[in-house]
């Protein structure tokens, strides 16, 4: 069976110097967030940043303090969750126990009057697009977690929904199961070109579906960029040393350049002037075997793939440096090692 077609490819949102106050918490402080039709924007932040808040937000569930949401160019702000036209894909999965998969679909169809076989065919139709049409007359409990968010997804996307919201929707899942799901998730998305907004702690699972990562922090958006620049052009301290894995290394910033560990490296803008410390990804630095150099290897964990060695300095800092687990595999504690940096810009902060 084939999809019905969408009748648009999603809409425009605009979230404007919202802020959310609880008692003395500011959950939002002057947050704004832009997201272009069919767009797939992942918030990513720790807990508490305002994430979760945003999002709530922008369904209609939760009302800000102050400030203006907008969809396709139409004030929501004050529009009850039931009459935004959104779908929303929560960490539970919520599914009805007493309707099968089919039912469960089509129950947003339902409520907006469609009939039954219209409704069926439209639910069938997102059941295959999600690949569970031969689970249709199953109940959840006969069901994986993976493929009961599959249902959920299924089942907020029928409608055809202006916007899709996804709260954490694979935390609940094993890792195996997180990673399918979420790549499924993107496909799905791509194919019918919901503007979409998601919300994460995971990181992985962020740089891996967006069009672009907003990073959060106490309330406030620090840099919204695709996953790349994100990752090699951090804006900040805080989504440098967030983002990834980051060494922080004594440099001396001489104009646009950086003297890291004995070599001379780019700065991105923003970098802190004179004495700082820059933040060098471990897969940006090499090492060599050298009997005759200061720096000596502590530990070599086996990632698979990659392994990671961690080496200390002469004055005993500790350096990361991630590489491809066949240059690793001679690598011993106490072996001595030449590191060097590759010429990728760096982001310099203070000390």
């Amino acid at each position: 069976m084939t999809a019905p077609p969408m009748t648009g490819r999603g809409l425009a949102v605009q979230l404007k110097d919202l802020t959310r106050v609880y008692g003395s918490v500011r959950a939002l402080d002057g947050f704004d967030l832009e997201i272009d039709p069919g767009e797939m924007i992942v918030l990513l932040g720790p807990s508490g940043c305002g994430k979760t808040t945003a999002l709530r937000i922008l369904a209609g569930l939760d009302r800000a303090t102050s400030g203006t949401v907008s969809v396709g160019g139409r004030d929501v702000t004050r529009v009850p969750a039931n009459k935004r036209d959104m779908g929303m894909v929560f960490q539970a999965y919520s599914l009805f126990p007493h309707m099968t998969v089919i039912d469960n679909v089509a129950f947003g169809l339902r409520l907006r009057g469609t009939g039954r076989a219209a409704r069926r065919e439209r639910a069938g139709a997102m059941l295959d697009l999600v690949g569970l049409h031969t689970q249709a007359d199953r109940y959840a409990h006969e069901l994986s977690g993976g493929q009961q968010q599959r249902v959920a997804l299924a089942r907020a996307l029928a409608f055809e929904p202006s916007v899709l919201l996804l709260d954490e929707p694979l935390s609940a899942l094993d890792a195996k199961v997180r990673v399918q799901l979420r790549d499924e998730i993107r496909r799905v998305q791509l194919e019918v070109g919901t503007t979409t907004l998601f919300v994460t702690h995971d990181q992985e699972e962020a740089l891996a579906v967006a069009d672009r990562v907003g990073v959060m922090n106490a309330g406030r958006l620090e840099q919204l960029a695709p996953p790349t620049e994100l990752y090699s052009a951090p804006a900040t301290p805080f989504v440098g040393a967030f983002v990834g894995l980051s060494n922080r290394l004594p440099a001396h910033v001489e104009g646009a350049e950086a003297v890291v560990l004995g070599q001379r490296v780019p700065v991105l803008a923003g970098s802190a002037t004179g004495e700082g410390l820059a933040l060098v990804r471990p897969e940006s630095i090499g090492l060599v075997a050298d009997p005759g150099a200061t720096t000596t290897v502590t530990s070599v964990g086996f990632l698979g793939p990659v392994s990671r060695v961690h080496c200390a300095l002469e004055d005993g800092t500790d350096v990361l440096v991630q590489l491809a687990s066949s240059a690793a595999t001679q690598l011993r504690p106490g072996d001595r090692v030449a590191l060097t940096v590759s010429p990728a810009p760096v982001l310099v902060v203070g000390r």
